[in-house]
């Protein structure tokens, strides 16, 4: 049974009902169980994209069932044809440029947070997690791995698919009567996306604003409480030939694990006692012509899992909790970042009920006294209330202590940031933003504010998009745990941009933009300023072209080296420069796909010209060949040197089978002198049990010499208690 009604925003809130069954399931991805027809399949999907609020070309139907344990979904997929584009076998696949389904859930019907299932034709799966109410990008997570099931049918001019997911794998309020559901559909044949929710084009088309109501027959039963164990045992071989003291083969071997708690159906607790991140893939690389701290995304499992709650507050430039900061430390003596190994940790997040969220996490780290670490203990404690439709208020509490007392210590006794923010939030996120105000706390007296401060307001509509964003940061404003490259400052940043969307068979939307930023110090004096034109153009055929100019002032407040072993470009000197940059990014549903990004202009006392490309083969479904290339020549006069960069990271994909993964990563960036070969083997034998082979190798660019290897091997397994 289906069926609609309009609210005052005009928005379509179809409930969705879900009828129970004492049948079981013959998973075999056909949808031929009595129970799939009790109700109504909901089939009235729309294009989001390129013809926005039209139906699809080709139908998608959805079914839902739960008994006891499980919640089932039905999908089928019509089609053009039997032809689909599945690029690789790998679980957590990225949906643009193939054939997919994803059904959301909001379980706590917040319409700030859900979690999501995914398959392809081939019956390759995806779940993960979106945060923030789904309006950023960066609100979509596909880390959170769980137990569930999923098998796929590919029929005459169409394929299907069906999920088992347990109630266990879930969070929910016990006996709930409704949660929110969405869905989305990626036809390559058609170059459509679908979904089950009238989404606007101006949206992203994962935000939560949109979902319908799932409807639950009968109020579902509070689920057995579930505990989940991982152990896992490592061991490796590494050499290290730049040591003169540790030249010989060294041998290493680790034992831990992981826990999974549920401690009620909406709050979990995780548990990690000597944890071993050997597996996790390294960092791509990047040209830095940057004077402040590039920043890297968090790939550690036990770090991703609920991050939002953390690493939401502030902005990314003034953000009081960056977990990469955990575990990872500088050598005094050297300068070089080294490995503080975690010793244990633990964290409760979760939501106590549909309004109230919490997270706590603590971690305590190992004493290296030969590099002159302390032990640290490190705590974030968060909470979020939802106020309104989808705003909500957050207090952040962050905390490190230095329990070891080294004389040569350079190390605060604490440090430790308190945060309050506001999300803002309409109901259909027409107007988004936040504003917050944080304060830093060391055992050293300050002379200057410790406080950081923001406020960003948005405004979109199927026209314009207009923002405001300002922010401050004191002089001793010292969030040593957080990311923060740049503090002592005051910031502006208006920008507004335009969306034609024409009627035509060439382009779907493009439209100019222009964006202002401007920095002072805090005493009002102009260091940075940049004024930005752009244009961007979306075809039809789901190719990009962006246009940018930006011109940009710099008055420099310390000295700085653009390049190693280059004259420094001295405190007070002023700059004047811009650039022009062209990119275009092809149809990714080619078998060969690429991005390409010319840039010329000046750069402080440089001319400067760089090309960037990515570029993409695949093979279906067996993987891809894909290569990252980064040109930069700086032109600089005397006695400066004209300077060339080159990196190239050349990535091979190879997926076996929906169980064994091989992957190998090669980085070569003559900036750092360094040539990295990494490659990774994934047997994933059981659900979310893996082994893994990781050989690491690198070499001194000049003359390919060897710096350090390393072989390791990793085996854990999910027991369910």
């Amino acid at each position: 049974m289906l069926q609609s009604t309009w609210n005052a925003f005009g928005q379509n809130v179809e409930e969705v009902y879900i009828k129970k069954t004492q049948d079981n399931i013959l998973l075999d991805g056909k949808i031929e169980e009595g129970f799939w027809f009790a109700s109504a399949a909901s089939k009235d999907f729309f294009q989001y994209f390129p013809d926005n609020g039209k139906a699809p070309t080709y139908p998608t139907e959805l079914y839902f069932s739960f008994t006891e344990e499980h919640l089932y979904v039905g999908i089928k997929c019509h089609s053009r044809d039997d032809e689909y584009i599945v690029p690789s076998l790998r679980r957590d696949y990225q949906a643009g440029g193939s054939d997919n389904i994803t059904i959301m859930f909001d379980t706590f019907n917040d319409g700030a947070n859900c979690i999501f299932f995914g398959t392809n034709p081939e019956g390759v799966v995806r779940e993960g997690t979106i945060s923030n109410g789904g309006i950023e990008f960066s609100d979509f997570s596909a880390a959170w791995d769980n137990k569930w099931k999923a098998k796929t049918y590919k029929g005459e001019k169409f394929w299907s698919a069906e999920f088992v997911i347990p109630f266990t794998s879930l969070r929910f309020k016990a006996d709930s009567k409704k949660w929110r559901v969405g869905a989305y559909r990626f036809d390559s044949q058609t170059n459509e996306i679908s979904t089950i929710m009238d989404v606007p084009n101006n949206q992203g088309i994962t935000n939560l604003a949109f979902m319908k109501d799932l409807v639950w027959e009968e109020p579902i039963a509070k689920s057995s409480r579930s505990i989940s164990v991982i152990p896992f045992v490592s061991g490796g071989l590494v050499r290290d030939f730049e040591d003169l003291d540790e030249t010989k083969v060294q041998a290493t071997g680790k034992i831990g694990a992981d826990a999974k708690i549920a401690v009620t159906t909406g709050l979990n607790l995780d548990l990690t006692v000597n944890p071993d991140f050997s597996q996790v893939e390294v960092d791509r690389q990047v040209t830095d012509l940057d004077r402040f701290e590039i920043f890297l995304p968090e790939r550690r499992q036990f770090f991703i899992e609920n991050a939002d709650l953390f690493n939401s507050f502030g902005n990314s430039r003034i953000n009081p909790f960056f977990s990469r900061r955990i575990g990872i430390a500088t050598d005094t003596t050297e300068g070089t970042r080294i490995e503080n190994p975690v010793l244990f940790g633990a964290r409760l997040s979760g939501k106590i009920n549909n309004d109230w969220r919490v997270g706590f996490l603590n971690i305590q780290t190992q004493e290296d006294a030969q590099n002159d670490l302390p032990s640290f203990n490190y705590t974030a404690a968060a909470v979020q209330r939802k106020l309104f439709s989808n705003s909500s208020v957050g207090l952040i509490f962050v905390n490190r202590d230095n329990l070891t007392k080294f004389e040569s210590d350079t190390f605060d006794d604490f440090n430790r940031v308190i945060g309050l923010d506001y999300n803002i939030a309409t109901k259909d996120n027409t107007w988004n933003g936040k504003a917050f105000i944080h304060r830093t706390f060391t055992p050293d007296e300050k002379t200057e504010a410790e406080f950081a401060h923001g406020f960003e307001i948005n405004y979109t509509n199927n026209l314009v998009q207009v923002g405001w964003n300002h922010q401050y940061v004191g002089g001793d404003y010292d969030a040593q745990i957080g990311f923060v490259p740049r503090t002592n400052f005051y910031r502006i940043n208006p920008d507004v941009r335009i969306n034609f969307q024409p009627s035509n068979d060439v382009i779907n939307q493009h439209g100019p933009g222009v964006e202002y930023s401007l920095f002072t110090d805090n005493e009002f004096t102009r260091t940075d300023e940049s004024f930005d034109l752009t244009y961007q153009v979306q075809f039809q055929n789901n190719t990009r072209l962006n246009f940018r100019y930006r011109n940009t002032y710099t008055l420099l407040t310390d000295n700085f080296e653009i390049l190693n072993d280059q004259p420094l470009l001295l405190a007070g000197s002023e700059f004047n420069y811009y650039e022009v940059r062209l990119q275009y990014r092809s149809d990714r549903r080619k078998p060969f796909s690429y991005s390409i990004n010319p840039i010329i202009g000046t750069f402080f006392n440089a001319d400067l010209f760089r090309l960037n490309l990515d570029a993409t083969y695949r093979f279906q479904p067996f993987g891809s060949i894909a290569l990252q290339a980064n040109f930069s020549r700086l032109i600089l006069e005397a006695p400066f040197e004209t300077t060339n960069l080159i990196l190239i990271g050349p990535r091979i994909d190879v997926t076996l089978s929906k169980k064994l993964f091989i992957t190998t990563f090669f980085q070569f960036n003559n900036q750092i002198e360094n040539f990295n070969i990494n490659a990774r083997l994934q047997w994933r034998f059981a659900p979310v049990s893996d082994f893994f082979i990781v050989y690491t190798d690198n070499y001194n660019t000049e003359g390919f010499i060897s710096r350090n290897k390393a072989l390791v091997a990793k085996f854990s397994y999910w027991f369910s208690l």
